[in-house]
């Protein structure tokens, strides 16, 4: 039978074209689609969706296990809030700063969470625990994993306030994964696929049905519940740290919580998507773009010809490293002078300019998802 195979990037590049090529003629592969937002990853590109049959693949799945999206909506009886938060955005910022840790291996050093937090983290610690899996690993997770709850992380992982077109809504939009957890748990177990430390680097598939299938299976599982409640815990922060700046009301109203790493069971396939966004018909969808053009709320129109999927942001058009050399701070500061946070030469690899641009993006995955709403930002916290 004949793969189907698909191509958006709208930068045709050569090093992540044979990337995905090499991932999409394994044998196992039965359909692969490369998003528009597609450039290289680790062992698979970042932007591709590969569907395999009877096995899965930790490293198509990544390091950042349940890395996704969160939307939220707030309101207030108060009609000025967009308002009061533009005229306060200076405290906003240092608040959430201090609530909310961020940075690479910044925790939760008093395991400090939201009750109801707190409770759901408990149920899937459970549910994992009465299922087959790593005792090692789950000691790690009981130990380790409450401190990281809440938690933004480094790199592209974001959290913006901003307002849509028409300049009345207020939206929090949250982008995390399950930081230090999801990727010791998925280091572990590309180690434990290719059964050597040192050459795991690869493709190397586990049979899904295997002893050491089902393991992986279920720990993955659990990080991709645990990356959707660790944006909730970080979500339910920032409004707690806006009530207190503000000093009114809030009503917080959840649009959409989404993984975008991930691998998934459906009609007896596995879907592993690394960097792109579910989009079955009717589905809802966040694409962020860059810090200051904003992110999309989307929903999905159930192309299979995209496999069901769209992009998960803008894409980068420079690599860290590019980003740094090329961009100078002049431009960084040009480029958010209408947002508020800080922008220093440490994030400069994230500047606008790094990525493609989201509005060819968008352009690209019409026939995927329409937009429903655009939000740009006003207050931008990254690390």
């Amino acid at each position: 039978m004949e793969k189907s195979i698909y191509n958006y990037s709208i930068d045709f590049d050569s090093e992540t074209m044979k990337q995905f090529e090499n991932c999409y003629k394994e044998k196992f592969v039965t359909a692969a689609a490369l998003m528009p937002d597609a450039h290289l990853g680790y062992v698979a590109p970042i932007g591709s969706v590969l569907i395999t049959k009877d096995y899965i693949v930790p490293a198509w799945v990544g390091f950042d296990i349940g890395c996704g999206v969160i939307a939220v909506k707030i309101t207030s009886k108060e009609k000025d809030l967009l308002k009061k938060i533009k005229s306060r955005a200076k405290e906003i910022l240092s608040q959430v700063q201090r609530d909310v840790p961020m940075g690479l291996g910044f925790t939760n050093k008093n395991h400090e969470l939201s009750e109801k937090t707190h409770k759901k983290f408990n149920e899937i610690v459970k549910k994992l625990e009465s299922e087959k899996h790593d005792k090692k690993i789950l000691n790690f997770i009981k130990q380790s994993a409450p401190k990281h709850l809440g938690t933004l992380g480094a790199g592209n992982h974001f959290i913006s306030i901003g307002t849509d077109e028409n300049l009345k809504e207020v939206w929090l939009i949250i982008h995390s994964g399950s930081r230090g957890i999801g990727h010791d748990i998925a280091r572990e177990y590309m180690i434990k696929a290719s059964n050597s430390r040192k050459q795991y680097e690869k493709t190397y598939p586990i049979k899904a049905d295997s002893e050491l299938g089902k393991e992986y299976l279920n720990v993955l599982d659990f990080c991709l519940e645990y990356a959707l409640l660790n944006r909730l815990e970080i979500a339910h922060r920032v409004i707690e740290s806006l009530k207190y700046v503000l000093k009114t009301p809030l009503k917080a109203e959840l649009w959409v919580n989404k993984n975008h790493n991930h691998a998934i069971y459906e009609k007896g396939e596995f879907i592993h998507r690394k960097g792109a966004t579910p989009a079955e018909r009717g589905e809802r969808g966040v694409i962020p773009g860059n810090m200051r053009d904003g992110s999309y709320l989307v929903e999905g129109r159930g192309n299979p010809k995209f496999l069901n999927s769209s992009t998960h942001g803008a894409g980068r058009a420079l690599s860290r490293n590019q980003a740094k050399k090329i961009i100078s701070m002049k431009e960084f500061r040009e480029d958010t002078k209408n947002l508020v946070g800080e922008f220093s030469e440490k994030i400069l690899d994230e500047s606008p300019r790094a990525y493609k641009s989201i509005k060819a993006v968008m352009e690209a995955q019409r026939e995927s998802v329409k937009i429903i709403k655009h939000i740009t930002p006003l207050i931008n916290w990254q690390k």
